[in-house]
């Protein structure tokens, strides 16, 4: 008999204000090097994993909707905690809000979602070494090639869902 369990991931803000649960694995993890990420992280890379938008349960708080301009021009929306300022999630708007990308490092134990492909590592900073066997990509990448039937199923489903 196999696992009954749902997959559980808790997370949350600094200041504890925002708690949220999501259900599931993800659909796909990405470690973004682009310079966009880079500015909006703070740091060398953004590491998302992406869920569906309805595998997520805000247990306390209200995270607080910060739209933010993304190099594409479609946009951004950040979940952040309206105390502390955390980003908890966004919705790429090319991707619409069926579509969750969790920031890894809200997670309480981010070791659980590594990366599936590291991305836009044409502009990763030259002291970041990826390890080998990864999938990496100097820019996107073609998703009809590398995620499974199952993967894209489960993007398609959010999609959809939404009309």
């Amino acid at each position: 008999m196999g696992d009954e369990t749902p997959n559980l991931h808790e997370g949350g803000c600094t200041c504890g204000e925002v708690r949220y649960q999501l259900t599931g694995t993800p659909i796909y993890v990405h470690c973004c090097h682009c310079t966009w990420c880079q500015r909006e992280s703070g740091s060398a890379f953004a590491l998302n994993a992406m869920f569906e938008t309805t595998q997520i349960t805000v247990l306390k708080g209200s995270p607080e909707v910060v739209d933010t301009p993304t190099n594409s021009g479609n946009g951004q929306q950040f979940h952040r905690c309206p105390s502390c300022r955390i980003a908890l999630w966004s919705h790429y708007m090319g991707a619409t809000t069926a579509l969750a990308f969790i920031r890894v490092g809200s997670l309480d134990d981010p070791v659980q979602l590594p990366p599936d492909i590291h991305i836009f590592t044409r502009s990763k900073q030259p002291w970041v070494k990826l390890p080998e066997g990864v999938h990496v990509r100097e820019a996107y990448y073609d998703r009809e090639v590398l995620w499974t039937d199952e993967q894209l199923k489960r993007r398609q489903d959010a999609i959809d869902s939404l009309q």
